[in-house]
């Protein structure tokens, strides 16, 4: 039951109302019998820091998701040194926010799940779910290739990802194409990348994920290629996230894949 001694994490974002991560956590929470709830807030830009800073002297933390990524890592301190361009976990410790990127965790863990195709990933976009991909290709030791509608933007984020120790190579053969944006979203969105446009041989990892499955992926399985939707990605960070918070507590990551599957189905 919430009582006033309930503790709230909470997803701040823009669009929130489809995001899994409240059942995802709540199912954790609940299975574990912790006084915690997840909730889903969809907030301006100027209200992020107001709300980051409160959820974390109330002694709660969350998530940051579209389009705050990239102000998260403003407000909060880097929990590990190192360039820091993104966040997506943030929590409370000796008075101060305190900001992590587990998206590299959940995007290492599409690869994975792909198989992990060796070469180059083209990564669609250049928000914070590409900062966070930019820091997978450091761990998973790939250059990267960068698309984008905006050739500054491009340009500016080519620059940070070499700031990270990414190499930035547009000749290298590319085994893997990750959508960053927030493209798939809407039944009305165009595909991040014509299937046509794929390079030979590459899989995909989408980052969005729906019920079924986002056109892009549909469209990508049905030319006989390998890809996968943003679920992999949204238990494996999920995960992450919840360890951070409770770092002497074992995430019960059966339990959050169940509630995701349940409502995915």
């Amino acid at each position: 039951m919430i009582s006033g001694r309930t503790r709230v994490f909470a997803l701040l974002g823009n669009p929130v109302a489809h995001s899994l991560s409240p059942a995802m956590h709540n199912a954790a929470f609940q299975a574990l019998g912790l006084d915690v709830v997840y909730v889903a807030l969809r907030c301006d830009a100027g209200q992020v820091p107001a709300l980051m800073e409160t959820l974390c002297q109330a002694g709660g933390g969350g998530n940051l998701t579209v389009p705050h990524k990239r102000l998260g890592a403003r407000v909060a301190r880097a929990a590990e040194p190192g360039p820091w361009i993104a966040c997506n976990t943030f929590w409370e410790d000796q008075g101060s926010v305190i900001g992590a990127s587990t998206d590299a965790v959940g995007i290492l863990a599409g690869w994975d799940h792909l198989g992990r195709p060796p070469g180059a990933w083209l990564i669609v976009g250049t928000g914070g779910s590409a900062a966070g991909a930019a820091q997978a290709a450091v761990l998973a030791g790939a250059p990267v290739m960068v698309r984008s509608r905006s050739a500054e933007r491009r340009l500016g984020f080519e620059a940070e990802c070499r700031s990270l120790g990414v190499v930035v190579d547009d000749a290298a053969p590319a085994g893997l194409v990750l959508n960053c944006t927030p493209l798939g979203l809407k039944d009305t969105d165009p595909i991040p990348l014509a299937v046509t446009e794929l390079p030979p041989g590459a899989a995909v990892l989408d980052l969005v994920y729906r019920r079924g499955e986002t056109r892009w992926v549909g469209a990508v399985r049905a030319a006989g290629r390998r890809a996968v939707d943003g679920r992999v990605v949204l238990l494996a960070q999920g995960v992450a996230a919840f360890q951070r918070w409770f770092p002497r507590v074992r995430a019960p990551a059966e339990v959050m894949d169940a509630a995701l599957r349940r409502a995915l189905a």
